[in-house]
């Protein structure tokens, strides 16, 4: 697979949001790389997981499959390397995860963070300046749960059409009790999908 190229992190489109616990939790359904056609089952079994709020992590393609999205749930997303760069979505985006005006920790969303199981230097410098533990990205349509340069990294998988014989899959991260967890769901079984 050839290095995607990517906009140095200085140049990026960065945003942020604040997003607050409810009762001690936080129920993110996270997806990537729709490339216009969601796997059919998607809606149902997101809307299954009760998100608090959706994340898309790029690649969306048309923009209906946002809208369809928000009627699940807030949506958050950024743009992918196949989406048009209209300034209506950002490149990168910050989320700050707060309980009672406290900020827990923050999760940086953005399409390209590595390259196979290791971390880009952009998207390490950027999480770090940023102030965030965790990066949520997309692009390679491998799901994927791993630690490196200090960093978690969270890859949804991609619920968009089969690339080789990857699964159709999305992700879900619960904050809890200030503690985080994250697995994937196949789109295919509606079940936990382990490697």
């Amino acid at each position: 697979m050839a290095k995607a190229k990517s906009k140095s992190a200085s140049k990026l489109v960065t945003r942020h949001e604040k997003v607050c616990l409810e009762n001690g939790a936080l129920h993110l359904v996270v997806v990537a790389d729709t490339h216009s056609l969601p796997h059919e089952r998607s809606p149902e079994l997101i809307a299954g997981e009760h998100p608090d709020r959706i994340l898309h992590a790029g690649d969306i393609g048309d923009t209906s499959v946002l809208t369809d999205l928000a009627k699940i749930a807030p949506l958050s997303a950024v743009r992918g390397n196949i989406d048009t760069n209209d300034g209506v979505l950002p490149d990168a985006l910050v989320l700050d995860i707060v309980e009672n005006d406290e900020s827990l920790f923050k999760v940086l969303l953005m399409h390209i963070a590595v390259y196979g199981p290791k971390i880009r230097a952009d998207a390490a410098q950027l999480a770090r300046a940023e102030g965030a533990s965790i990066i949520v990205c997309g692009h390679s349509h491998v799901p994927f749960i791993g630690r490196d340069r200090g960093l978690t990294v969270f890859n949804p998988g991609s619920i968009g059409p089969r690339r080789f014989h990857l699964p159709i899959v999305f992700g879900v991260l619960d904050v809890k009790d200030r503690r985080v967890s994250m697995k994937h769901v196949d789109c295919e079984t509606g079940q936990t999908w382990l490697p």
